[in-house]
């Protein structure tokens, strides 16, 4: 059987931008190429712009004065289904520095929860971008140890 791997997730938003300053702000992706489609939008790469495949999210931007070249090429949606993750329920990405990622949601006011698959040995980190998709981050569960660890040495 084809070996499959994730290419990208393409959210539509009514709010390109909000979408795209959270996606850079939290999970530090920057706007890279992004082939010229006949609607506006952005392509998010978490490592280098040299290729298409490094664009992990693309974001589809809805246009309510000119929809028609997005409704001609992807077809049309009805803006009031758009919120939320639909029948998606999360969309997840492998990540490491848990630490670091932590400090930085709190420092920038993202809300977040945590829950540990120790069968898995699975730290994962669930938060919402301004589109109400639910994103879970999965981390090694060695390092919310480490961190544990940490907190009760500090702490005494």
């Amino acid at each position: 059987m084809a070996q499959l791997k994730m290419n990208h997730l393409a959210i539509r938003s009514p709010d390109a931008n909000a979408t795209r300053d959270f996606f850079m702000k939290t999970l530090g992706l920057t706007v890279g190429p992004r082939p010229d489609f006949p609607f506006p939008g952005y392509w998010l790469y978490k490592e280098s712009h040299d290729s298409y495949l490094n664009a992990l999210i693309h974001i589809v931007e809805i246009d309510p004065n000119n929809p028609q070249g997005l409704i001609e090429y992807l077809g049309g949606k009805d803006i009031d289904t758009l919120h939320g993750t639909g029948a998606i329920d999360h969309v997840a990405f492998f990540a490491t520095e848990l630490e670091n990622m932590l400090k930085h949601l709190n420092e920038i006011g993202v809300t977040y929860r945590e829950r540990l698959v120790p069968t898995i040995r699975l730290h994962q980190v669930f938060l919402e971008d301004p589109n109400g998709i639910t994103i879970e981050l999965n981390y090694p569960a060695e390092e919310r140890v480490a961190l544990d660890e940490k907190i009760k040495t500090h702490a005494h």
